[in-house]
C-alpha cells in the first residue's frame, strides 16, 4: 500500500538545511520590518467637516536612531488631509497613542485611512481604515 522512499543521507541533510536557511529567513525578516503599524484608531467629528484622531502606532525598533516619525490621514484616492510629525522615539511607550485635530475632510468622504511612517523608509507597514462619523 506505501512504498519505502530512500534517500540518501546527502539529500536529507540538504533539506534540513534548506528548512533551516527558510526559517532564518522569516526570522530575519520579521526583525527587518520596515515600517510602525496603526494599532487603533478613535475619530470623533470636531466641527463641520472637521475630525480629530486618537491613532495608535506601534513601532518595534523604536529607537533614537530610527523610529516611527509620524502618520496621515487620507482618503483611498490617496488625497492627503492631514499629517502629524512625531519628533522623537517612543522606545519607553509601546505601543503609543498621539492625536491629530481638527483634520478637515470634504463632505463626501465617508471613510479616510490612517498610516503610520518610519524616518527611513517612509510611510507603510499596517494601516487602517476608518468610517467617519455622521457620514
Amino acid at each position: 500500500m506505501y512504498g519505502v522512499v530512500r534517500i540518501s543521507r546527502w539529500t536529507f541533510l540538504l533539506a534540513i538545511a534548506a528548512a533551516c536557511s527558510v526559517a532564518h529567513a522569516q526570522a530575519t525578516l520579521k526583525r527587518e520590518q520596515r515600517f510602525p503599524d496603526v494599532v487603533s484608531v478613535e475619530v470623533r467629528a470636531s466641527g463641520p467637516n472637521a475630525f480629530d484622531f486618537d491613532v495608535t502606532v506601534s513601532s518595534p525598533y523604536d529607537t533614537p536612531q530610527r523610529y516611527a516619525d509620524g502618520f496621515r490621514v487620507y482618503a483611498q484616492t490617496g488625497q492627503v488631509f492631514g499629517e502629524r510629525k512625531l519628533l522623537h522615539d517612543h522606545q519607553d511607550e509601546q505601543p503609543f497613542t498621539r492625536d491629530l485635530y481638527a483634520v478637515k475632510v470634504p463632505p463626501g468622504v465617508k471613510t479616510v485611512v490612517v498610516q503610520a511612517r518610519d524616518q527611513k523608509y517612509g510611510y507603510g507597514g499596517k494601516a487602517v481604515e476608518v468610517v467617519l462619523p455622521g457620514r
